[in-house]
């Protein structure tokens, strides 16, 4: 099984800082499969290429096989003798993450910035086991940049009349980050090959989202990907195309422009240090509340979650976001890898998203929703209100938005405008009072507002916050 990837900007040879591979060595990693090597078949100033060559052991794969019960079956003929060795299936997905794993990640400790940079990379690989042709192979790749040379196989070259199998020669040539190119290929070769060596649980509904959350939402393909990824697991499948949709709104809106919006309401409010004032009002209700095992949903970058996770009281903070660029940047942010193994395991980052049932928030006793609502689209309330008061129900749940009625007191934002341009709306004091009293009916919860904030006689205060109690 070959894979190889060329770089052609000079100096070609930061592929190798890019990649976390010395060019001047060979470099060589164990699999539960097989052997794994890397090694260059050129560097130079002009031309780099890696190339990463496993060896797959059948015998070992059987042993493994019988030793998985949800895999054992009496070993035949097939077991010893296939395509695996030789093709790119699941098993160089798997290789992928294991050797180039800190690639992936789109870290790079002595070039950071040109881990962020995209380059002309050209990938091939001699034999993809492709169910659907070249057609399939252009409609995965196609839509995320690639220049596609696809060439069928032919069953013998002997034979011509044969006819070709179902195998291509591939290569693919873009310029995208060297992260970008993995994580395409890690999702993808698995989905050509429409299978996989090992069993699938819910566990790779978030790899996939994981390695794909950045542009399998937008891909028109996303449900072929997602089913055959998911090995035709429906369950999954609709698991993961609901998160995907729920992630949809945030596709197609670049970091640098979803950053600008966030400073742009940031310097609105930083008169009256509103985001100090909101955050000491939360720490405190959440304190007040017998609070110990706290989930913040939508987290962004992690604001609350560091405040809480300072807190002595707090035994576990887990922040949930459902762009997995965001948790990224919140897990930099708060160093979560450089923390001792104590201060570690009370802090964790999910992807998730709020309009969506999950099991996992059930073990939390309180939820903090901090100006997140007015993101959702008013339609998507009531899917909201099922997911956290209905399904997870905490004990506690604080939600604060904004009060639009407070925006004319703000000098630098016109009047009727709203705070953030991402915001579906804004609601006045009397409104937001009417959501919460009939969402604390609906579920058996009890509901105090609270201003925070400077008050005003007139328009009340910036912020609205609500403590629901059962």
């Amino acid at each position: 099984m070959l894979l190889t990837i060329t770089s052609t900007t000079p100096p070609a040879t930061d592929l190798g800082f890019l990649l976390h591979k010395n060019p001047a060595r060979v470099h060589e990693k164990e699999l539960p499969f097989g052997i794994a090597r890397v090694a260059y078949a050129e560097a130079d100033e002009d031309r780099c290429t890696a190339a990463l060559v496993i060896d797959i052991d059948p015998v070992a794969l059987v042993r493994r096989d019988r030793g998985d019960r949800r895999r054992a079956a009496a070993p035949t003929l097939a077991h010893y003798v296939n395509d695996r060795p030789y093709v790119a299936s699941s098993f160089l997905s798997v290789a992928l993450s294991k050797v180039f794993g800190t690639a992936m990640t789109g870290r790079s400790k002595d070039r950071p910035e040109l881990a962020a940079t995209a380059l002309p990379l050209e990938a091939s690989i001699p034999v993809v086991p492709c169910r659907g042709g070249e057609a399939i192979v252009r409609r995965l790749f196609e839509p995320l940049g690639y220049e596609v040379t696809a060439r069928a196989i032919p069953l013998d070259p002997a034979f011509p009349d044969w006819g070709d199998s179902r195998y291509v020669d591939l290569t693919l040539r873009a310029t995208v980050t060297v992260r970008a190119l993995l994580e395409h290929l890690f999702v993808l070769l698995p989905v050509l090959d429409d299978d996989k060596h090992y069993w699938v649980g819910a566990d790779e509904v978030d790899k996939l989202l994981r390695r794909g959350g950045e542009w399998l939402a937008a891909h028109p393909d996303r449900e072929l990907i997602t089913r055959r990824y998911l090995r035709h697991d429906r369950r999954l499948t609709r698991d993961a195309l609901a998160r995907l949709v729920a992630a949809d709104d945030s596709v197609g809106d670049p970091d640098g422009e979803q950053a600008g919006r966030d400073d742009e309401e940031a310097a609105v409010e930083r008169p009256v240090r509103l985001n100090d004032q909101r955050l000491d009002a939360v720490v405190a209700a959440l304190h007040g509340a017998g609070a110990h095992r706290i989930v913040d949903l939508g987290c962004g970058p992690g604001t609350l979650v560091r405040a809480l996770h300072r807190q002595a009281w707090v035994e576990q903070v887990v922040g949930v976001d459902v762009s997995w660029r965001a948790l990224e940047i919140a897990g930099r942010r708060l160093g979560v890898r450089d923390l001792p193994p104590r201060q570690r395991e009370r802090i964790e980052l999910w992807q998730g998203a709020l309009t969506y049932r999950d099991k996992r928030l059930k073990r939390f006793d309180a939820a903090a929703v901090v100006e997140v609502i007015e993101h959702l689209d008013p339609p998507r309330l009531d899917a909201f209100e099922r997911a956290v008061f209905g399904d997870a129900r905490p004990s506690t749940v604080v939600v604060t938005t904004p009060n639009v009625e407070y925006n004319v007191r703000f000098e630098t934002l016109p009047a009727g405008q709203l705070r953030h341009r991402d915001h579906r709306f804004e609601w006045t004091r009397a409104e937001f009072s009417s959501w919460c009293d009939g969402v604390a009916e609906r579920n058996d919860y009890r509901v105090e507002l609270t201003p925070v904030g400077p008050l005003d006689d007139e328009v009340g205060a910036p912020t609205q916050m609500a403590v629901f109690r059962r």
